[in-house]
């Protein structure tokens, strides 16, 4: 389960490859560190096009996960498309692209420690996407907020490819490299644009850093 990546790439360089229309960001810092409930950015369909905007991530929590629950952190992660729910939210008004440069799995030590080991395309880190979902949501993330109303995200899971899956062998993100797989991903029909949840070839992907104080192209974690 990814539940920690990086964007060390700035807004514009979002905006191009995502061919996002409008920016709500502001003035977006780069993001070497980005955990489960953090704010982030994500590109989303809106009338006017696609818009990239802030989002917390984590989307609502199936009930049977609440149950003696006071708190719904949410769910970062989206394997099962075909349960009721989360096919709510697999239509193009809800999907969204993740941007990313690289992404850590959590390797299992003999000692009993778990560093995260980082994944990207190459040394330089290139930008990509992960394919994802999000909702605007009224609960009760942490106690001490109360209930607010939030942007929420996740990303879809498959199977893990050879590389991710010697650290990580149950699933890895599902990343789209291609302009025709981001354009297939945000106007498709779920049919069609749930085709690309799969792995990418063995060779896509390299580690880039073991330990979350690793260098991640030129910034600490």
């Amino acid at each position: 389960m990814c539940n920690l990546y990086s964007i060390t790439k700035g807004q514009r360089a979002i905006r191009d490859l995502s061919r996002a229309m409008s920016d709500q960001t502001g003035n977006l810092p780069v993001l070497p560190g980005i955990f489960p409930d953090y704010r982030a950015p994500i590109v989303r369909n809106q009338d006017g096009g696609r818009e990239l905007t802030m989002a917390r991530w984590g989307m609502p929590s199936p009930l049977f996960a609440l149950k003696g629950k006071k708190t719904d952190p949410g769910v970062t992660n989206v394997r099962n498309v075909g349960s009721p729910h989360w096919r709510r939210w697999l239509g193009v008004e809800n999907r969204c692209l993740v941007p990313f440069t690289s992404f850590a799995e959590n390797e299992h030590l003999p000692d009993g420690s778990r560093p995260p080991v980082w994944f990207a395309f190459d040394e330089s880190r290139p930008l990509a996407f992960f394919a994802g979902i999000w909702t605007r949501w009224t609960s009760v993330r942490k106690v001490k907020e109360g209930e607010t109303t939030n942007d929420l995200f996740a990303f879809l899971t498959t199977d893990a490819n050879k590389v991710v899956g010697a650290i990580h062998p149950k699933a890895m993100p599902v990343i789209l490299t291609q302009p025709v797989d981001l354009d297939l991903w945000m106007s498709a029909p779920a049919e069609e644009a749930l085709q690309l949840q799969r792995p990418l070839p063995d060779d896509a992907l390299m580690i880039v850093a073991r330990g979350v104080k690793e260098d991640l192209g030129g910034l600490a974690a």
